[in-house]
């Protein structure tokens, strides 16, 4: 049974730090992308941070690049989404996915875009706040 399950958010102060982990059964991440995505009320869910074994640089959207690093763990099968220099932007819940097919993560990202990603935590809330 392929499960997701996010764990990591909280409340932070602008210029903060938290470390999202997106702890992953039932599938190998040798052979999937998996992702990070944030979702904001009233506004579409969007793509955070993308990383596969087969490429050869992680993908990050505009907005977090150099203040966000993904990075995984094999031994525990862990995806992590270091965040840091946080904004009140970053505000939002926080989902890892993957669609089981795309092993890079182009094709992931595209498989999004179209809503065709089935595996998804439950999501974790990132409060960014003063």
């Amino acid at each position: 049974q392929v499960k997701l399950v996010e764990s990591g958010g909280g409340v932070v102060h602008p210029g903060g730090s938290l470390r999202l982990s997106c702890a992953t059964s039932g599938f190998n991440l040798d052979y999937y992308a998996v992702g990070w995505f944030r979702q904001v009320p009233g506004k579409k869910r969007e793509e955070i941070s993308c990383l596969a074994r087969r490429d050869h640089t992680n993908y990050y959207v505009d907005s977090v690049k150099g203040r966000f690093t993904i990075s995984r763990d094999n031994v525990e099968s862990t995806i992590y989404l270091q965040m840091d220099s946080l904004k009140p932007e970053d505000t939002g819940v926080y989902y890892c996915a993957t669609d089981l097919w795309s092993d890079y993560c182009s094709g992931l990202l595209e498989n999004f875009g179209a809503n065709d990603v089935d595996y998804w935590g439950q999501g974790t809330l990132v409060t960014v706040s003063s």
